[in-house]
């Protein structure tokens, strides 16, 4: 446990150091082509996460937690990854649905999203970079310490809060936790990185591209109108359809491998 709050510190750490690497270069940019200091908040927050990324990339690396097996990064199946992308859907209709319930939770960062989606350079940050190097940190890393050290269950939980908790920002701590407990679940039926990948990439893509088409709706249900409560239902069993069908094509999956040992 202590070693995955290190990394989660480690991480925050190269944030800190990436965000003091971007604010001289965008400083100099905002006083000599717009004479404009404020800008540079703006300006700053993609190349300070881009260089904070790359500043954790470069510690996992050189510390060996970066897998490099194929079963890291296998695919397991076009069925599993199609089944990874339709229970991202649903998954986030559920969590949407939770979170117009919690509408008391402050959003420290609202603000910093829209800039973030506003640029190409923060979509890219925000929709596969950073997704990618969650992953990498979270599944490949924090939950395969837990779960060599708890029972499949308390590592999952663990790792679920963790990941929520990492957020720092109310409105996203619970959704995080909740959509964390099925990445770290999925990494722990698979060991591998790509549906993970895969789900959080789809995820968070969404997420900006419905924040930037519809950007004064907070929530699906107002899209939805009267066929909300249909659609939360429909999303609900397919969930639950998802994972048992996920279910079965890892114990499939299990059994040719051991005929193939056999």
């Amino acid at each position: 446990m202590k070693e995955a709050i290190k990394l989660v510190l480690v991480y925050f750490a190269c944030q800190i150091v990436g965000a003091i690497l971007a604010m001289i270069p965008c400083a100099i940019i905002a006083l000599v082509l717009y004479k404009d200091f404020s800008l540079v908040q703006d300006m700053m927050l993609a190349p300070s996460m881009l260089v904070g990324f790359g500043l954790m990339t470069f510690y996992l690396f050189r510390k060996k937690y970066i897998p490099f097996d194929l079963q890291s990064w296998s695919a397991i199946s076009a069925s599993y990854l199609s089944s990874v992308i339709l229970l991202t859907f649903s998954v986030m209709f559920l969590i949407d649905w939770l979170m117009s319930h919690l509408t008391f939770l402050p959003n420290w960062l609202d603000a910093s999203f829209d800039v973030l989606s506003s640029n190409w350079l923060g979509i890219l940050s925000v929709s596969v970079l950073g997704p990618i190097l969650e992953e990498l940190l979270f599944r490949g890393t924090i939950t395969k310490i837990l779960l060599k050290k708890y029972k499949p269950a308390k590592a999952i939980i663990l790792s679920g809060l963790i990941f929520g908790i990492f957020h720092l920002n109310p409105v996203q701590v619970v959704g995080a936790a909740l959509v964390g407990f099925v990445f770290a679940w999925m990494y722990y039926k698979t060991k591998s990185l790509l549906p993970g990948i895969v789900m959080h990439i789809v995820n968070n893509s969404t997420s900006v591209y419905l924040a930037t088409k519809y950007p004064d709706v907070d929530y699906l249900n107002e899209l939805s109108g009267d066929n909300y409560t249909l659609y939360l239902g429909i999303a609900m069993a397919l969930m639950i359809l998802l994972v048992l069908y996920m279910e079965k094509l890892m114990a499939h999956k299990k059994r040719e491998n051991a005929n193939i040992i056999n």
